[in-house]
C-alpha cells in the first residue's frame, strides 16, 4: 500500500532585538560570553519580578506577519504556558494562545522536483520567550540562563506539506524572508532558528488524519530532512506490520540516525493556559500596522521576478542569487559598476566567487571582496587585459588581501600576453620541439590541439591570451599540413 505523508512545521525564530522579551538584559547570548552573565530577576524567574513588554519584538512580529500574508490581530493577549522543565525557571513560559500577533497567512513554495508551486497555509505566528540552554555533561546538566527570555517568534503552518522536499523548501523560504526583514540572522549553528515537525502518514487517496508525532528541536536543515524522512518511513513500517503509531513527542539522535520517544504528546489543555496577569492586552491599531507595513523591503519572490525581467536570467538562476539578501545586493552593485555582460557576472558570482566563499567558510554577510574590486576584475577579464587563469588567480588574492586588482596585476606582472609575433615564435618553437605530437595531430588526432594550447599556457605561466593563441595555433598547424 502507498502512503502519503502529512506534515506541518513549527519554526522558532529568535528575533534580533537589543534586549530580551520582558526585561532589559541584552538579547545577544553569543556562546563566546560567560554563562549566566546576561541575567536579572525577571529572566531567571525570581519571585516578585515583573515583566515589561519589548515593543520592538511586537513590531518585528507584525512585520513578519505582513510578509507571510497574515491577518494582524487587533488584540494580542499573552498567556502563561505551564509546565516544568529545568530550563524554565518560572515554571511557566509567557507565550500567546487564543490571541496571537498574526494568523491565517500563506506562503507559496516551489516543488524542486516537479517545478510546480504549492501554497502552504500558515495557522499563526505568536510571540513567546525563549528558554535557558541546557548542556548535558556525563551524569549531570549545566544551565545557562543567558538565552532565557530572548524574544522568540513561533510560526506554525497547517499540515499542508506532503514530502521532505516540500518542508525543506518551506523552511528555506521562511529563513530567507526573516533575513530579508532583518529580524533573524538565520545562523543555524547558533540555534537562532529551530524546527519542530509534526508528521503523520495515511493511505494515498484517504482524507483521514492519522495519529501524528512531533519531532522536537531540529536545529539544521540536515537534521530536519533526515529526521522527517526517517519518521515517515518508521510510521509506514508500523502500519504495514499491523501496528499503531503512538501520539508522542520525539527527539532526533544524529549519531544513530533515528528518532526516539521523549514523552507522550501534550495537548493545549495539558499546559493549562491562562491570561498573563502582569501584561495587559496589546491593542494593535491600523495606523501602527500601516507604519510597520511601510518598512517592508523587497522580498525574495518580488526580487526574483524583477531580476528575471531586468537581467534576463531564468528562475533557477535568480533563485541562486536571491536566497541570501547580501548576495543579491552584491550582484546588483556589481552589475551597476561593471560594463561586463550580466550573464558573465552571474556565472562568475555563482561559480568561482561562490567556490572561494565555500572553501574559506566565509559568512555571506562578511564577504571580504568589495563590489568595486570585483567589477574591476571582471571588466579587465572581459576586455582581455587578463585571461581566465589570471583572473582566477587575482580573485584568490583579493579574497585574501582585498588589494586593488590593478595593484595585484602590477606587483605580480600578470598582464595578458597578446603580442602575435612573440606568440608565433613561441608556438613554432613548441611545435619544433614536439615533432611526434605534431605528426599525430596532422594524422587526425585532434584532441592534441588542447595539449598544444596547454604547452603555450605553461610556457607563459598562464598569461597568454587563449583566443589569440588558438587562432595562431590553428593557422600554423594548417600551414604545416
Amino acid at each position: 500500500m502507498k502512503y502519503e505523508p502529512i506534515i506541518g512545521l513549527e519554526i522558532h525564530a529568535e528575533l534580533l532585538t537589543i534586549t530580551k522579551m520582558f526585561c532589559g538584559c541584552s538579547a545577544d547570548h553569543s556562546s563566546l560570553l560567560e554563562p549566566n552573565t546576561l541575567i536579572c530577576p525577571v529572566c531567571t524567574g525570581l519571585p516578585g519580578a515583573m515583566p515589561v513588554l519589548n515593543k520592538k519584538a511586537v513590531e518585528q512580529s507584525i512585520l513578519v506577519g505582513l510578509a507571510l500574508n497574515c491577518t494582524i490581530n487587533e488584540v494580542n493577549i499573552f498567556a502563561r504556558k505551564n509546565y516544568f522543565y529545568p530550563d524554565l525557571p518560572k515554571g511557566y513560559q509567557i507565550s500567546q494562545y487564543d490571541h496571537p500577533v498574526a494568523s491565517d497567512g500563506w506562503l507559496d513554495i516551489l516543488d524542486e522536483n516537479e517545478g510546480t508551486r504549492q501554497r502552504v497555509r500558515i495557522r499563526r505566528a505568536h510571540l513567546e520567550e525563549d528558554t535557558a540552554k541546557l548542556m548535558h555533561k556525563g551524569n549531570f546538566a549545566l544551565i545557562d540562563f543567558n538565552r532565557a527570555g530572548v524574544p522568540l517568534l513561533e510560526i506554525v503552518s497547517e499540515p499542508d506539506m506532503h514530502s521532505v522536499q516540500a518542508i525543506l523548501s518551506y523552511a528555506n523560504k521562511i529563513r530567507a524572508i526573516l533575513r530579508y526583514l532583518g529580524v533573524n540572522s538565520g545562523d543555524m549553528e547558533k540555534g537562532v532558528l529551530r524546527f519542530e515537525a509534526n508528521i503523520s502518514v495515511r493511505p494515498l487517496g484517504s482524507q483521514e488524519l492519522n495519529t501524528r508525532t512531533e519531532i522536537k528541536n531540529l536545529n539544521s536543515f540536515r537534521s530536519l530532512t533526515q529526521a522527517s524522512s526517517y519518521e515517515i518511513n518508521r510510521q509506514i513500517d508500523l502500519y504495514n506490520n499491523g501496528l499503531d503509531v503512538n501520539l508522542e513527542t520525539l527527539g532526533w539522535d544524529e549519531v544513530k540516525g533515528e528518532t526516539y520517544s521523549q514523552r507522550g504528546k501534550e495537548e493545549a489543555h495539558d499546559y493549562r493556559y491562562f491570561p498573563e496577569p502582569d501584561i495587559p492586552p496589546i491593542l494593535v491599531d491600523r495606523s501602527w500596522v500601516q507604519t510597520i507595513s511601510s518598512q517592508l523591503p523587497e522580498l525574495p519572490d518580488a526580487k526574483n521576478k524583477r531580476f528575471m525581467e531586468e537581467y534576463g536570467l531564468s528562475l533557477q538562476e535568480v533563485r541562486s542569487l536571491t536566497y541570501e539578501k547580501e548576495f543579491a545586493d552584491f550582484f546588483e552593485k556589481v552589475v551597476t559598476l561593471s560594463s561586463s555582460p550580466t550573464k558573465m557576472i552571474y556565472n562568475w558570482l555563482t561559480g568561482e566567487f561562490t567556490r572561494q566563499i565555500n572553501e574559506r567558510n566565509i559568512d555571506i554577510q562578511k564577504i571580504p571582496v568589495t563590489p568595486e574590486n570585483f567589477a574591476q576584475l571582471l571588466d579587465l577579464f572581459s576586455s582581455r587585459v587578463i585571461n581566465d587563469f589570471t583572473a582566477k588567480e587575482i580573485l584568490v588574492e583579493i579574497f585574501i588581501s582585498n588589494k586593488n586588482v590593478r595593484d595585484i596585476i602590477s606587483e605580480k606582472g600578470l598582464l595578458q600576453i597578446s603580442d602575435e609575433n612573440y606568440l608565433t615564435d613561441l608556438i613554432n618553437r613548441i611545435l619544433s620541439e614536439n615533432p611526434d605530437p605534431v605528426k599525430q595531430y596532422l594524422a587526425g588526432k585532434e584532441s592534441l590541439f588542447q595539449w598544444f594550447m596547454g604547452q603555450v599556457s605553461r610556457e607563459t605561466k598562464g598569461k597568454s591570451d587563449p583566443q589569440v593563441v588558438r587562432q595562431l595555433l590553428q593557422k600554423i598547424l594548417k600551414n604545416n599540413n
